[in-house]
């Protein structure tokens, strides 16, 4: 696990938190294998794989119904849900996951004569690398591959007649078995086939599958095991399951025992392909008597393309529908099970982790985004479409302040931080009604756990927004108290019992909570966690301020910040200053707000060092930093500390501005650091304090990139947390202080250019 936030932040680190320490171990030791980036983020998201060989393009069908055929199968396991991963070897490497090109010149290969394309099994594999050669895999290598990307399901994709390889009629003599068959016993992946071909011995090859100790489950409406194009190959399997929860059951419930052998899943053909499917075994039966007759039985490689097409001229091409239905269906059927046991996989890790490590544990507000976006055809102006509908998209995003910071910290802590999926922890309300169970069932597909949501009977949190064709809100209605409408007696205990029972090291809360909560919460983490606000409008921002209050009550001799983290935008900074200052809270008459301020020390020269800040630049678009002075954004700032140890203000376009206190008495690298315009920082040695004044300018970016503002601000917000989970001493250094806030704000970009909340590529 990497520790330094300096690293992690910068670009030219490449993570493989979370992948399967197989591959991982894989790339350790130098073998030429090329993840592709969408199946990469799969396996770091535990989102459904499915593993496809390439023999049907490189050996199984003529081109361009080969390449064709490829293409359909991988939409089909889009469409059921699933990413496939097609594996193929391209000059020496293996390729899990092909992209377009990547996939058609495999499929081209196939008829240039001077372009040998090998077929590839476990016996070739070391021989094909070492010697840069190409080629498809074929069932056992592809099972090979997909063991080793920790891909769960893999399907069967080969045209008739070569499929699931087994023991050749006369096995017993001839020692003639499949390597396809020990692979099965030796790869821990789930193969959906449509069953064993007829030209082989079925009888005898369920028998050696059952000495290999490998399970072969028929999934259909009998137990009949398939024969391809047949349902029926006149022998039963010994399980049999109907559903992809249930086969994926299984394949998790091998996972929890640590096998380390395969089930193969045998799916019948489609029953409307059934009549065809009896004449084309027909048809396979002469093209077998008629290969043992010519000796083409005896040529190796060159019997399978020979096979295929004296099947294809004898049934006049119908063999070649056939087979893609075939291959489709079990395609299908792969990707249900793969996006089934995604899912088994997902919860268990979420609920079942005994995770001691540092955890952030996020209290706040969990909605249903409805984001109604008018077309192009609207008027400028909006009154084509007043009183009637407009033409458009409506979509629906997850939204909440709490939950958009608890999805961005969970993603940049699993993939930058190498943090497990149960380290960010959301506590947050829902009701009992579809946009509830819409909430639970996407924040899963996510990853992210769900055990911290307690039900209601009110409604579920739901924003809807309506925008102009140009992105720009035109009006909506946001129902989001359900927290605060939430009975304190029941609610107080849960969120306290959370806390207690998760024990995080940080604790979060956003501005929907109710002033009691917030109260509850700070007096119960203030002896011993990091406690922190994130304001959600200006309205909201200052229901902080009674929680603050209480605790300064409370507490005869307090000696530091009650709250030790807030990120306020300049509104909100400027809404909590006057609150804070004004009745009924008047916080800065304490006695405790005043003598820290005068621990501070703050005098001429700070005030010299200020007013050189604000004539630097912000960045690049000639404004400068006078608005530090001019609007009393840094003495604000200051005053507020004594009741926020550290303030991240975002301050849009003009960029991120730190402010905070350190105590002079504990070794920091501040201590060593001095105000510096050139650096944007200010740094004053107090009696006992140390206050600290940083800026940062915002990264460029190009006004025509943005998709949506919302959730920029949280994701920048989670990044921090996730940093601090990481190492709690990030804010203590220069350096690291830095490498947080340039991950902070790449990742706000990042959310900027996408439609959703949090952007999924913090996941990368």
């Amino acid at each position: 696990m990497l520790r330094s936030i300096t690293r992690i932040s910068s670009s030219s680190v490449r993570t493989f938190a979370n992948l399967p320490s197989s591959l991982v171990s894989a790339r350790e030791r130098g073998v030429p294998i090329d993840v592709h980036p969408e199946v990469e983020q799969a396996l770091v998201e535990n989102r459904p794989l499915v593993a496809l060989e390439t023999t049907i393009v490189t050996h199984g069908m003529p081109y361009p119904v080969n390449l064709e055929t490829a293409r359909s199968v991988e939409r089909h396991v889009r469409s059921a849900g699933a990413i496939p991963a097609t594996i193929g070897v391209i000059e020496g490497r293996v390729k899990v996951g092909l992209d377009p090109a990547q996939l058609e010149y495999l499929a081209h290969a196939s008829v240039r004569t001077n372009h040998g394309l090998e077929k590839l099994s476990r016996r070739d594999i070391a021989a094909a690398l070492a010697l840069k050669r190409d080629g498809g895999t074929t069932c056992s290598a592809t099972l090979i591959f997909a063991a080793l990307a920790g891909i769960k399901v893999s399907t069967d994709s080969r045209s008739c007649p070569s499929r699931l390889g087994g023991v050749h009629r006369g096995g017993q003599d001839s020692m003639d078995i499949s390597a396809d068959l020990q692979e099965l016993a030796r790869c821990p992946v789930g193969l959906v086939s449509a069953g064993v071909k007829s030209i082989l011995d079925i009888g005898r090859t369920l028998e050696y599958l059952e000495t290999l100790g490998v399970p072969v489950v028929t999934y259909g409406e009998s137990q009949d095991f398939p024969a391809f194009y047949s349902p029926s190959s006149g022998f039963k399997s010994p399980w049999r399951v109907n559903d992809p929860a249930s086969a994926a059951n299984i394949l998790f419930t091998q996972w929890g025992l640590e096998m380390t052998n395969g089930v193969l899943f045998g799916v019948p053909i489609p029953e409307s392909y059934a009549t065809v499917g009896k004449q084309l075994q027909e048809a396979v039966e002469q093209a077998v008597h008629e290969s043992q007759a010519n000796g083409m039985d005896k040529r190796g490689k060159e019997l399978t393309p020979w096979l295929l097409e004296r099947v294809r001229e004898l049934t006049s091409g119908k063999s070649l529908a056939s087979n893609v239905a075939l291959i489709e269906n079990t395609a299908i059927k792969g990707a249900q099970i793969a996006v089934a046991y995604a899912k088994l996989i997902g919860q268990h890790k979420l609920e079942h982790y005994n995770d001691t490590a540092d955890k952030l544990l996020v209290v706040g507000s969990a909605a249903v985004d409805v984001i109604s976006q008018a077309s192009a055809t609207l008027d400028t102006d909006g009154s084509r479409g007043r009183h009637s509908t407009t033409p458009g998209t409506v979509a629906l995003h997850l939204g909440g302040v709490g939950r958009n910071v608890a999805e961005a910290a969970y993603r940049i802590s699993t993939s930058k931080f190498g943090a497990r999926p149960s380290a960010t922890v959301l506590v947050s309300a829902l009701g009992d009604d579809s946009l509830g169970r819409l909430l639970l069932e996407e924040m899963r597909r996510i990853g992210m756990r769900t055990d911290g949501f307690m039900t209601s009977h009110q409604r579920s949190a739901v924003c809807s927004m309506v925008l102009d064709s140009s992105g720009n809100l035109v009006g909506g209605v946001a129902d989001m108290d359900l927290i605060s409408r939430l009975n304190p007696r029941r609610y107080h205990p849960q969120v306290v019992s959370h806390i207690t029972k998760h024990d995080p090291a940080i604790v979060a809360m956003d501005a929907n909570l109710s002033s009691d909560v917030l109260r509850a919460v700070i007096q119960h983490c203030n002896a011993k966690n990091i406690t922190s606000d994130e304001p959600t409008s200006v309205v909201k921002s200052t229901s902080i301020l009674p929680a603050i209050s209480s605790a300064l009550q409370s507490s005869k001799k307090f000696q530091s910040s009650p709250i030790k983290f807030a990120s306020p935008n300049l509104l909100e900074l400027a809404e909590l200053y006057r609150c804070a200052s004004a009745a009924p809270w008047e916080l800065t008459g304490y006695d405790y707000w005043w003598q820290t301020i005068d621990n501070f020390s703050i005098g001429a020269e700070f005030r010299s060092s200020l007013e050189r800040l604000a004539r630097q630049n912000v960045g690049s678009n000639g404004k400068t930093l006078s608005f530090l002075v001019d609007k009393g954004v840094a003495q604000m700032a200051i005053n507020l500390l004594p009741f926020f140890q550290h303030l991240v203000i975002k301050c849009g376009d003009l960029g991120v501005l730190v402010t905070m206190r350190l105590p002079a008495d504990k070794p920091t690298r501040w201590t060593e650091e001095r105000s510096d315009a050139q650096q944007r920082q200010i740094v004053a040695h107090g009696r006992s304090e140390i206050v600290v004044l940083k800026h940062y300018p915002a990264h460029a970016l190009d006004p025509q990139s943005i998709v949506s503002v919302t959730g920029a601000g949280d994701s920048l917000v989670g990044v921090i947390l996730a940093a601090l989970m990481q190492n709690p001493t990030a804010f203590n250094n220069r350096e690291l202080l830095d490498g947080v806030i340039e991950l902070a704000q790449s990742a706000a970009v990042k959310t900027l250019q996408s439609p959703l909340a949090v952007s999924p590529s913090l996941s990368i």
